[in-house]
């Protein structure tokens, strides 16, 4: 009967043995400069040229929903609009409907949606005009829900808010939601406009101008943290799934997260990413340009060579990666040993007792 020695996972050796250069069924690739810089090559966050190049709204029109308040003052005593003894009337609470119009008695159904305050104001003057001389006409607009932006996620005040003239770019409304409740490093920040999505870093929005985008009515906007993870295992501190927890993670970083290597049973020669390469970088890493579809690669990084901690340092970790430690041999070694002195073990104790009775 063969009997299976107890091991942490796949030897260095063992992993080498399934590459495809032996008739596997994944490339394994040292890790040097040339491969970190091509698997840096990674897509970025960003919004799409339709969310880039919208203009900033002017968040003096009026839009259906919102409020107006209208003042007229008349040249006479009794005048159609101002009370008995009075020169002044004041029209509150007039809400644009649905489709863009409000009702001013006298005047009658005026279109207020498309026209700033002042436009409308010369609007009304023309039409009052005729029924009272010379009337003077205020007008003052509280934004309604005709022109808002629904945001939502890891903010201290999600909700819907109107856009206004500190509200129409994304950082300005970023701002009055209050701020993100999570580590702004690892926030993302998409925006949905019709059929257009994009992400960026919510950092970066405050940090570059180009990506603070003007917003447009209907807009949604989802706060979220960070959603990569790797998984560690093998000789490592711990083997856990874990939670990027900042933007870029080189492998030193992910080996550290966990707990460093352990020092009674890693190889430092054997520290493995596994990852699943599209087509394209797959071809760019191993210098080919006949492979099709997603690759499976393992990438071998080695601590002890010269230059391994500079690579480890510059290697970076991707969502779905997994970082393998294998043992080291004396590892392997001393689980030989282990397993013929609990053999032997056994046999002294059973001879023993039969030696008692």
């Amino acid at each position: 009967m063969t009997r299976v020695l107890p091991s942490a996972g796949p030897t260095r050796n063992q992993i080498f043995a399934g590459s495809v250069q032996n008739e596997g069924d994944a490339f394994v690739v040292e890790v040097n400069q040339r491969v970190t810089a091509a698997t840096s090559l990674v897509p970025t966050l960003g919004f799409p040229p339709a969310l880039l190049n919208a203009g900033v709204s002017n968040t003096d029109v009026i839009s259906p929903g919102d409020t107006l308040t209208l003042t007229v003052f008349e040249n006479v005593t009794d005048g159609l609009l101002a009370g008995e003894g009075a020169n002044a009337a004041q029209l509150s609470t007039l809400q644009v409907d649905t489709s863009g119009h409000i009702f001013i008695p006298y005047a009658g159904r005026i279109r207020a949606a498309g026209n700033t305050p002042e436009q409308l104001r010369a609007i009304i003057t023309r039409s009052l005009d005729e029924q009272t001389p010379d009337p003077q006409v205020i007008v003052t607009r509280e934004p309604g829900n005709g022109a808002t932006v629904v945001v939502t996620g890891d903010v201290n005040s999600p909700g819907i808010f109107p856009i206004e003239r500190p509200t129409r770019t994304l950082s300005g409304m970023l701002a009055a939601t209050g701020g993100t409740t999570i580590d702004a490093e690892i926030t993302r920040v998409t925006l949905v406009r019709g059929g257009q999505t994009g992400t960026v870093w919510y950092q970066d929005v405050f940090r570059d101008p180009s990506i603070d985008v003007a917003l447009r009515a209907d807009d949604r906007i989802l706060i979220e943290g960070d959603t990569r993870q790797f998984t560690a295992l093998g000789a490592t501190g711990t083997q856990t799934v874990v939670d990027f927890d900042s933007q870029v993670i080189s492998a030193i970083d992910a080996i550290a997260s966990v707990g460093g290597l352990n020092p009674a049973l890693a190889d430092p020669t054997g520290v493995f990413v596994l990852r699943n390469e599209p087509e394209e970088l797959a071809n760019l890493v191993l210098a080919r340009d006949d492979l099709t579809g997603t690759q499976r690669m393992i990438y071998v990084l080695d601590l002890t060579a010269p230059t391994g901690m500079f690579e480890a340092r510059d290697f970076v970790i991707r969502d779905g990666d997994t970082v393998y430690v294998t043992s080291a041999p004396i590892t392997q070694f001393n689980n030989v040993i282990s397993a013929l002195t609990g053999t032997l073990t056994g046999v002294a104790s059973v001879a023993s007792t039969l030696a008692d009775t």
